[in-house]
């Protein structure tokens, strides 16, 4: 028999990014807080202190700070006729394990999305006609803009520490920054991070071809800094060791970092680690939740958590999960396009050229994850999608961000993967190689969500989440534009050799090889709730007291590094539920 524990004001589930913003900015307004969180206690210190955490096969090839599929999976098909199989082993995507959650082991890419991307349906039939949208492609406007999220972008930005370069600010274009993003009401909180070899070159050539290069935002600190919390970053040391890793230098901005130890601080907020939550409990009629269910591991039990205010914030594929178990939103029917709950599952598109220079040395070694030179000259909002025959945009970067001994080595096509030929390879090709890398946009189909499978069962027998998606014509034909323009960029950079790698046409989604942890949409966010999952300010609509963090509210994926928004967003919902919801609890929107 469950037990039941006494009632809170607000129970959050999982503490990475957005279960921290929402704790830290809920507890400053008194309410009683008690946040759930699958995975172990996680802190800098001892979890990422020298020596131990750089320990590559460990956390780069072991995983250690990421969750393990016999304990956490997801089934996986490519179509509708295929039958879904269990993920038994990670590969495309890393979910991150304990407090902190991905916010631990990313490499602090942060970027804000075009103003274009909120409104991607009406500014593409309205500059190139509804024909333009491929049969099949469900892409939805947000229901948001640019200008309503910019102040939350701020906050975060200033929050986490980001780094850069400015390029608008209040409409005034900022020499050295990009020219082509929303306008931004300040500069970032740092400085962009110091240029490497790699980067100085990409930078005069694409300058040289007419492109505008830019410093990579970066959640790596170049400079000393507190943040409005109290907590203090140092600047990177650039060690190496920042995807897959922990930070051990109080450089990268995380969860541990920015806001954790002044959150613990908070009498009125309390967290529970090895606390799996199983579902979220409604009252009879279904309107509202009373609490949650989870499993307490350390007592081997199920637990009746009752609250007036539930917030999800887990990873984007456990959010969705439990909305789909708990009958939040009708479940997305493809066959008919009807519900909204596991609806446009997205994921990014990906790819990259690797230069080769006998004579040029990099120093791989001495890296930052994010740090680096990018072009957007071939972002969404400057490309002709009718002329090109896509829809889509990549932002385009060099630099540098590991020289790992085991998963850090690029080496040219066909030199042997053991015994002699390898090592004479790594002695001519380590530190003699850059990378070139296109990051964009994947959109969103009909036949690519989310739904609970019907044969596969978890530890607590619930349905495992199955997942049904496949590349398409339309981001194959993007990805491809940009390899050109990256070999253009490639061949007036004076190689000794270069090699490409992109997906091309026929190419099928293969879980097996890591992509990017960039999952989103499932629970996306709109203004009608029979597109959408939760409303414009995550809130779900049919439960009003239940709100829905991170990248699952994207309609589809955006062509950067989500964190930023996903950050944004909970401050944007953050703000709605102090100064709207609380004082008279009911639907925003």
């Amino acid at each position: 028999m469950a037990r039941t524990d006494p009632k809170k004001d607000v129970v959050i589930v999982g503490l990475g990014w957005t279960g921290s913003i929402m704790g830290i900015e809920l507890a400053k307004e008194g309410l009683e807080i008690l946040a759930l969180e699958r995975g172990p206690e996680r802190s800098t210190v001892p979890d990422f202190q020298y020596p131990n955490v750089i320990d590559e096969l460990k956390y780069g090839i072991r995983f250690g700070f990421m969750q393990k599929p016999r304990n956490s999976t997801i089934t996986v098909r490519r179509n509708v006729d295929e039958t879904a199989l269990p993920m038994r082993k990670l590969g495309s995507f890393l979910p991150g394990d304990g407090v902190g959650g991905a916010g631990i082991h990313w490499n602090g890419q942060t970027w804000r999305p075009m103003a274009n991307e909120y409104n991607l349906r009406s500014y593409v039939i309205e500059n190139f006609g509804e024909d333009a949208i491929p049969e099949g492609m469900t892409i939805q406007d947000w229901g948001v803009t640019a200008e309503e999220l910019e102040p939350y972008y701020d906050r975060f930005e200033y929050m986490a520490g980001i780094a850069g370069q400015a390029g608008n600010i209040q409409g005034e274009i900022i020499p050295g920054g990009n020219p082509f993003e929303a306008p931004r009401s300040r500069d970032y909180p740092m400085p962009p991070l110091p240029e490497q070899t790699d980067s100085r070159m990409f930078r005069e050539v694409a300058g040289q071809m007419g492109y505008h290069p830019f410093p990579r935002p970066s959640a790596n600190a170049s400079i000393a800094y507190t943040n409005e919390y109290g907590m203090q970053l140092g600047p990177c040391n650039f060690c190496g060791f920042c995807e897959r890793y922990g930070c051990l230098n109080y450089s990268k901005s995380s969860p541990q970092t920015c806001i954790l130890d002044a959150l613990r601080r908070y009498d009125n907020f309390s967290y529970r680690v090895n606390s799996e939550v199983l579902r979220v409990d409604l009252a009879a009629d279904g309107r509202t939740a009373t609490g949650v269910t989870y499993w307490d591991e350390e007592a081997q039990e199920e637990v009746i958590q009752p609250a007036d205010l539930v917030i999800l914030a887990a990873y984007q594929l456990h959010n969705v999960h439990l909305m789909l178990l708990s009958g939040i939103g009708e479940p997305y029917n493809p066959a008919s396009g009807e519900g909204v709950t596991g609806k446009n599952y997205s994921y990014q598109m990906n790819g990259g050229t690797t230069l080769f220079y006998r004579d040029v040395e990099f120093n791989p070694f001495a890296a930052a994850g994010s740090s680096g030179v990018s072009i957007d000259d071939f972002a969404i909002n400057q490309i002709d999608f009718g002329a090109e025959g896509f829809i889509g945009g990549s932002y385009i970067t060099a630099g540098l961000s590991n020289g790992q001994p085991i998963r850090g080595i690029s080496l040219p096509r066909g030199t042997p993967s053991w015994g002699a030929g390898w090592k004479q390879g790594i002695g001519e090709y380590y530190g003699h190689a850059m990378s070139i890398g296109s990051h964009g946009s994947n959109l969103s189909y009909q036949d690519c969500y989310l739904d609970l499978d019907p044969n596969y069962t978890d530890r607590h027998g619930r349905p495992l989440m199955r997942m049904t998606f496949d590349w398409k014509p339309n981001d194959i034909r993007m990805t491809q534009f940009m390899r050109a323009r990256i070999e253009e960029i490639a061949q007036e950079m004076g190689a000794d050799s270069w090699q490409s790698s992109f997906k091309s046409e026929g190419a099928r989604y293969d879980i097996r090889p890591y992509q990017t942890t960039h999952n989103v949409g499932g629970a996306i966010m709109g203004t009608d709730p029979n597109t959408s999952a939760v409303n414009r300010y995550l809130q779900a609509w049919g439960q009003h007291n239940v709100f829905v963090l991170g990248a699952g509210a994207f309609p589809q994926n955006i062509q950067y590094n989500p964190t930023g928004a996903v950050g944004a967003l909970a401050y944007w919902a953050a703000e709605a539920i102090v100064n709207d919801y609380l004082p008279n609890p009911r639907p925003l929107v």
